[in-house]
């Protein structure tokens, strides 16, 4: 019902009485002006309830950029923020994350605004890339019809990170939305394919095996397009943030050497470690990133001759989220692709009962995540560090589905059986010539 009433689908009794084309115009202006009505008439109280969001953080690195601050002083983001009403009082530096300057093109619209309508367009933004992250993923992995399935609608919107990351303002939804472009454009479009990179370079850390199996495809298939795309966006993108700001590189160097980063704790499985058994070793933080990237070189070496971004690439998100040395459970959105493959090797499957229980178990992980958020518990706690080890466990699963229907696909087919004729089955003494012959 709700995909219809926002347009996916139409009434049927309404058929023929509307072009499908018009009156799904007509169901997204109603919505959009229903939309718009509701945040002018509320927006008092909206406001008193998006503090904290990562957008208002954005909004005052965008003001600073545009005005000719310096994006990344800590003392001046803190100022802009209390002058908006529903801000903190705290004086601490926030623990939120600050994009790097070739991504400041991403929030730069941001500054020609206020805060409460920052917010208001972040979200506009990020629910796009969230719904055409999907209905690519749909494209990708579905079974070709034009509207997704209800089984692969649930768990994509279900998806805990998917709320972690709307309910903070974070740009999760726009890493997927990179992500599954680049899945669909890699081969057919490398060039567009290359450039749609760019919104996943704001965080290179969370995407590492991505970066280093894209150079060696590249080099080796020789798919230069690709390089030369991502490097025009990434060369473009710097350019806009220069122009705003001539240092914004040391500006940046300067706040990551504020940061302290060494002793902050990290809610993933490369903090986790080395918090329990390493705790004054900032360098193994790294070392599960420097194994991940080993296996997935020889993942892709085993896999050479077929290597498709479609088929095998989701491999590498999974494996990049559960080894990287900084990532948050709203980071996580850009695995949705694997997931939702994940939905439809398991759908496609015959399931006994114990699979049917696995399933369980997972859709059981994934509340728990959901009521931690539901709890508003501080990202920044470990209490959200096994959430990567959830989607590997469910990518692992379900790929042992896809192996099985792989090797049912590949069986010779049995030998048809055919009739004798007609002459022949009476001369062999069958009184019904419908009888069949089997052959040994």
């Amino acid at each position: 019902m709700w995909a219809r009433v926002c347009g996916l689908q139409p009434f049927p009794q309404m058929e023929g009485f509307l072009p499908t084309r018009i009156l799904k115009a007509v169901i997204s202006l109603f919505l959009a002006v229903l939309v718009v009505w509701f945040l002018f008439a509320h927006e008092q109280a909206i406001r008193s309830n998006i503090k904290g969001r990562d957008s208002t953080l954005y909004w005052a690195t965008a003001t600073l950029l545009m005005h000719g601050g310096n994006p990344y002083s800590i003392p001046d983001v803190l100022a802009l923020e209390r002058q908006v009403e529903y801000a903190s009082e705290k004086t601490e530096k926030p623990k939120m994350y600050r994009p790097p300057p070739w991504s400041m093109w991403m929030i730069l619209p941001l500054g020609f605004t206020s805060a409460y309508w920052a917010w208001v367009s972040w979200m506009a933004l990020s629910m796009i890339a969230l719904v055409y992250g999907i209905r690519i993923s749909w494209r990708l992995y579905g079974d070709g019809r034009t509207n997704p399935a209800l089984i692969f609608l649930l768990p994509a919107y279900l998806f805990a990170p998917v709320a972690a990351c709307l309910v903070l303002a974070q740009m999760g939804t726009i890493l997927l939305l990179s992500i599954a472009l680049f899945f669909f454009l890699a081969e057919k479009r490398p060039l567009l394919a290359g450039a749609a990179l760019l919104p996943a370079m704001a965080k290179p850390h969370f995407f590492a095996p991505l970066w280093v199996i894209l150079i060696v495809w590249a080099v080796n298939r020789r798919k230069w397009l690709v390089l030369c795309g991502a490097s025009a966006a990434f060369l473009l993108a710097n350019a806009i943030a220069l122009t705003f700001d001539h240092s914004i590189f040391r500006h940046y160097h300067d706040m990551l050497q504020l940061d302290d980063l060494q002793n902050e704790f990290m809610p993933n499985v490369s903090g986790m470690i080395r918090v329990l058994f390493f705790l004054h070793h900032f360098w193994v933080q790294f070392v599960p990133a420097a194994l991940g990237m080993a296996g997935c070189i020889l993942y892709y070496w085993r896999n050479r001759e077929t290597w498709d971004w479609r088929a095998h690439g989701p491999w590498l998100l999974i494996i990049g989220a559960l080894v990287a040395p900084y990532s948050w459970l709203t980071d996580e959105v850009a695995l949705l692709p694997a997931v939702l493959q994940g939905v439809v090797w398991l759908s496609s499957a015959k399931l006994r009962v114990r699979s049917q229980l696995a399933i369980l178990v997972f859709v059981c992980f994934d509340l728990l995540l959901l009521l931690i958020v539901r709890a508003k518990v501080d990202p920044f706690t470990g209490i959200y560090f096994w959430s990567s080890l959830v989607w590997f466990s469910w990518y692992w699963y379900a790929s042992s589905f896809r192996e099985k229907s792989s090797v049912e696909e590949c069986e010779p087919p049995l030998p048809r059986q055919q009739a004798l004729p007609l002459h022949l089955t009476k001369r062999l003494g069958f009184g019904d010539a419908r009888q069949r012959w089997h052959s040994p």
